[in-house]
């Protein structure tokens, strides 16, 4: 017989597959090979097509819309304007209602909704959506964010610009620490637009229910918060949408907005039939909204030994035509503008800034990401100021437990960041490549080189990550939990509408269930809006959030499991632990097993989980205890680059990385890899090119993420430093590995060339100019 070890109410042998075991994900096997249902893959009988008409200008104004050619196309149910919205006409992300569902007038970005066909082909919708007639009156679009900045005044004329959000932070008195600065270091830095580049394209599918309201089957990130938008815009009641969660392919942020669920609920309200919107490539890109490119000028003062004295820093952030999620995006580029370090004066203003050029929103690392490669580039900067060490400039400055960020928030619990460098430092470096294979160098089977010109480079880069939602939101997630005896086993059923889109939540949910009840049979029910809310799959917080959620009401069920188990028993226990799927008492062993007490009784549970206060951040200092938790990562980058032709070939990247407790080895590894490939993508060659507004490569042809080919081998150290007020005390680990790797492997470029290295993607023609 097993023993206890803590009581009351512990699950003492938690069995194969609980938290901190690697149980393999039960939709990697149908998704490796095809047969995972994805949103694309619906199919309803009798269902209709829709498709979107967009425009083809940065900024125009609408004279004239005629519909009737399309209308009269054979095969052709609907087609519909911005005066067929049946309720609102605007929606948006964080509550400014700015987006129109379909243009009204004008247009404010390449790409902007228009109108709507539905027909019983999906080539049909296509021809007769060619066949809508506009006539324009084309605008010259704001595409420069500095002059807005400039007069924000005029470009608030007709919705035309202006900014979003200016948030400053405060911090001493940096004129004066100037004067005292021994060495001074400054520079301009700037990072293009990033796509999330998700293999799913956007889709759904919605259908007119039996009680006049809609059933829609959708690829998101926020199920509620999508509803909270949708619903005003279709003039019905929330609870007449019946939202379930379809297959996510990747999101990384991009679904966090609307796309095209109000457009496919409008065409099925209209035609009374289902209707399936499916986004080929090319639309995709204009079908989300991406990351916000970045222009940033930062200086910063130290003595000669490297200590930062003060640092005066401006970010703008172009977040395009409308919000989205501009505000919160400005405010984490201001508060983690400066990074992990400690610096006594500081002067930050962060601006969020409207123009015409494409809508960006959500992305992996939000806002953080920009900031962490200029104040990266920065510390490389100041190393060789004072004749130090890379690592060394960053030792010296590194916030460690109980010093404060530069929005005063006190650091609560990462691993000592010192001490990660140096693990880093520390780690192998790998042989000089085997130039007898020109596989292993730049340009690979091209015959580029065989060994000429190329130089080998190592360089280091630190991100911090806040982790959930920031800034006094209530950030929460809900969970129901149901354990039930069937075909003789105990059995535990997961409900909750979050968003598996990747990042392997199912898994994890089984597991906290199998940890908290002492069982080993767990379904997770679909996710939809059937349960309350557990907001978004983005700000690595579901691990957080909706384990929290789910281990909440676990502990719920088992606590009503050992009160009818005494009932049952005729005694009372409050020495209860569950071992093996058995219910014991520390005094007496076991007790009964769970199908013995439970009999044909059903317990179930549902519970909200909410994580700790955070506050606004001061609208004027910045400060205030703004971000629930930090994650901390370190990357080391070694390169090869050919000199001459300016190619790269990133030959290995490391990283150092404190997730409080590993839930999940293979998945957490899986995070660090992916988070890690997309930053490897933004250093080196993603980026969205746009022209006066428009977009010139909306394709995977011409916009670049890479390969199996393009990521390296990886070294990691994953390290264990729980959080108190976390579950498990895990601290979300999806997002910092994307904001390190990206100056990580320009420091290795700028080592190898000499180059200085301002921009990023890095071109060829940054190399060798």
């Amino acid at each position: 017989m097993a023993t206890p070890v803590k009581a009351p109410g512990h699950v003492a042998a938690p069995g194969k597959g609980g938290v901190g075991d690697s149980p393999l994900r039960p939709d990697g096997t149908l998704k490796v090979a095809g047969e995972f249902a994805y949103a694309s893959d619906l199919w309803m009988d009798g269902m209709l097509w829709g498709a979107t008409l967009r425009s083809p200008h940065a900024r125009a104004r609408i004279l004239s819309i005629d519909i009737s050619a399309a209308l009269a196309h054979p095969g052709v149910h609907a087609v519909l304007t911005h005066e067929d919205v049946p309720g609102k006409k605007h929606y948006g992300l964080d509550l400014t209602e700015d987006q129109p569902v379909l243009a009204i007038g004008e247009v404010r970005h390449q790409g902007e909704p228009i109108a709507l066909v539905a027909a019983d082909h999906p080539e049909t919708a296509r021809r007769a959506m060619e066949k809508i007639a506009i006539e324009w009156e084309v605008l010259e679009p704001v595409t420069d964010p500095r002059k807005v900045i400039a007069d924000p005044e005029k470009y608030k004329v007709q919705r035309l610009g202006g900014i979003t959000r200016h948030q400053p932070v405060r911090v001493g008195d940096v004129d004066a620490a100037r004067e005292r600065a021994e060495v001074v270091v400054s520079g301009e830095y700037e990072v293009g637009i990033q796509d999330q580049a998700f293999l799913g394209p956007e889709a759904g599918l919605a259908a007119p229910s039996e009680d006049g309201g809609l059933d829609m089957y959708v690829s998101t990130q926020w199920m509620h918060w999508d509803l909270k938008q949708i619903a005003p815009c279709l003039g019905l009641p929330e609870d007449r949408i019946h939202m379930t969660m379809a297959g996510v392919g990747g999101a990384f942020g991009g679904r966090e907005d609307l796309s095209m669920q109000i457009h496919a609920g409008m065409l099925a309200l209209h035609t009374g039939k289902p209707v399936k919107m499916s986004y080929n490539r090319y639309e995709s890109f204009f079908g989300h909204v991406h990351r916000h490119p970045a222009q940033m000028r930062y200086e910063y003062g130290a003595t000669r030994d490297g200590r930062i004295v003060y640092a005066d820093v401006e970010i703008i952030l172009d977040g395009g035509a409308y919000t989205s999620s501009t505000l919160n995006v400005t405010g984490n580029a201001a508060s983690l503008g400066v990074g992990p370090y400690v610096i006594p004066n500081i002067r930050i203003d962060a601006y969020g800034v409207y123009t015409n050029n494409p809508p960006c929103g959500a992305m992996r690392g939000f806002g953080a990401v920009q900031a962490c490669f200029a104040y990266e580039s920065m510390m490389d900067k100041l190393a060789e100021a004072c004749g130090i060490t890379p690592v060394q400039v960053r030792q010296r400055n590194a916030i460690s437990q109980g010093d404060k960020l530069a929005t005063g928030q006190i650091v609560d619990a990462p691993a000592p960041l010192a001490e990660m460098l140096a693990r880093a430092e520390a780690m192998p470096l790998p042989p000089p490549a085997d130039q007898s294979d020109i596989r292993n160098l730049p340009g690979g089977a091209s015959q580029t080189t065989h060994g000429e010109g190329v130089v080998r480079g190592v360089g280091y880069g630190v991100g911090l990550k806040n982790i959930c939602f920031s800034e006094g939101f209530d950030d929460y997630s809900t969970a129901r939990v149901r354990l039930e005896v069937i075909g003789g086993e105990p059995t535990a059923l997961v409900h909750t509408a979050a968003a598996e889109v990747g990042q392997g939540l199912v898994t994890l949910k089984a597991q906290i269930a199998r940890t908290e009840l002492g069982v080993q049979k767990v379904t997770i029910a679909p996710a939809d809006n059937q349960v309350g809310s557990a907001g978004s799959s983005s700000a690595s917080r579901q691990s957080y959030m909706t384990g929290g959620a789910v281990k909440a009401a676990c502990e719920a069920v088992r606590a009503e499991l050992f009160r009818l188990a005494g009932w049952r028993l005729g005694r009372e226990f409050d020495d209860l632990s569950l071992v093996g799927g058995k219910v014991v008492s520390r005094s007496e062993g076991v007790l009964a097993s769970i199908e013995e007490i439970l009999g044909d009784k059903v317990i179930e549970e549902t519970r909200e989980f909410h994580h700790h206060p955070t506050q606004r951040m001061h609208p004027v200092t910045g400060q205030g205890n703004s971000h629930t938790q930090l994650g901390l990562c370190v990357h080391r980058a070694v390169v090869d680059v050919d000199v001459e032709l300016g190619l790269v070939k990133v030959v290995e990247l490391a990283a150092v990385q404190d997730v409080g407790k590993i839930m999940n080895l293979l998945s957490l590894e899986g995070q660090i890899h992916g988070g890690t490939a997309q930053g490897l993508g933004l250093a080196v060659m993603e980026e969205i090119v746009v022209t006066n507004g428009l977009v010139r490569n909306p394709s995977f042809t011409d916009y670049l993420i890479p390969t199996i080919l393009d990521m390296p081998p990886m070294r990691l150290d994953i390290l264990e430093n729980p959080d108190p007020k976390a579950p498990y005390g895990l601290r979300g680990a999806g997002e910092p590995p994307t904001l390190s790797s990206t100056p990580a492997v320009v420091a290795a470029i700028r080592d190898a060339t000499g180059k200085a290295l301002t921009r990023v993607p890095v071109r060829p023609e940054h190399i060798v100019s």
